[in-house]
């Protein structure tokens, strides 16, 4: 073999190598071609539960590789009634098909805190009202579709204990009764935490209205803070109040046999 030739075999050798090097990374890497297709699963999906419309909080995950898209509780109510005291109203039971946007598969409901709040008698008023968070369990069909980023601002960074009154929160609605994408992502304030660290009051622009229900609040250091419940009349009229994650999360763990933890985003917070 001539030099000229063993060069060329050279080069070759090293550029298969390399090209194999990136194939393993892509594999490797998070897709952010779905992600920038908005093909994806997480913060801000559509969720569909006989016929009502909501929106995705977080992602989670547990010990076995099952993937999770949080959801609020009053999404699966087996009523019309806007009344959201969760240990009085009855709510679909677990295993209900849920329709996840982008998802090939339908999702099922795993954990509805209603549910579990009238299994064990709950008495604590504070949890009855404000504890309104559900989880629906992700077909495994559809897991290389999640992606755990909040459009737009990016995160979640953790997890916050509770939320500081004065200081910055930022969400991302999908509700089908607001035109146009460009008032899907709101920013505001948080008043703080109420009712023993269950309620946080927040004001955005614009505030969250029906089919937001659900969607995932993040705090000034883009840690997640809360989920959407409500529409507030007081304190502040066209506020929202939030189910503080943390509490939420902290109840899964304690009355139920599921471990999740919640999944952060692939992309940095840059609100």
């Amino acid at each position: 073999m001539t030099r000229a030739a063993r060069a060329t075999t050279h080069v070759h050798g090293r550029l298969a190598t390399a090209l194999a090097a990136l194939l393993c990374l892509a594999m490797l890497l998070p897709s952010t071609r779905a992600h920038a297709a908005g093909e994806v699963i997480g913060p801000g999906a559509k969720l569909v539960i006989r016929g009502g419309q909501c929106t995705a909080n977080f992602v989670f995950t547990d010990a076995r590789g099952a993937r999770f898209i949080g959801m609020a509780a009053h999404c699966a109510g087996a009523t019309s009634d806007t009344d959201t005291d969760g240990c009085r109203q009855p709510s679909l039971p677990l295993g209900t098909e849920v329709r996840i946007e982008n998802a090939s598969e339908p999702g099922r409901l795993a954990y509805s805190s209603w549910i579990t709040m009238q299994r064990i008698g709950e008495r604590d008023g504070n949890a009855c009202r404000y504890n309104d968070f559900a989880l629906v369990r992700i077909h495994p069909a559809d897991h290389g579709r999640v992606d755990p980023t909040m459009p737009v601002f990016g995160g979640p960074i953790g997890l916050a204990p509770y939320s500081h009154a004065g200081k910055e929160v930022y969400s991302y609605g999908n509700s089908d009764l607001r035109p146009g994408g460009s008032l899907d992502a709101k920013r505001g304030r948080s008043a703080g935490t109420s009712n023993d660290n269950w309620a946080i009051t927040v004001s955005t622009f614009t505030p969250g209205i029906p089919g937001d229900s659900g969607s995932g609040y993040l705090d000034h250091r883009g840690r997640a803070v809360g989920v959407l419940s409500s529409l507030a009349i007081h304190p502040r009229t066209g506020s929202n109040t939030l189910v503080n994650l943390a509490k939420a999360l902290g109840y899964v763990e304690r009355h139920t046999s599921l471990r999740v933890r919640l999944r952060n985003g692939w992309e940095p917070f840059a609100p």
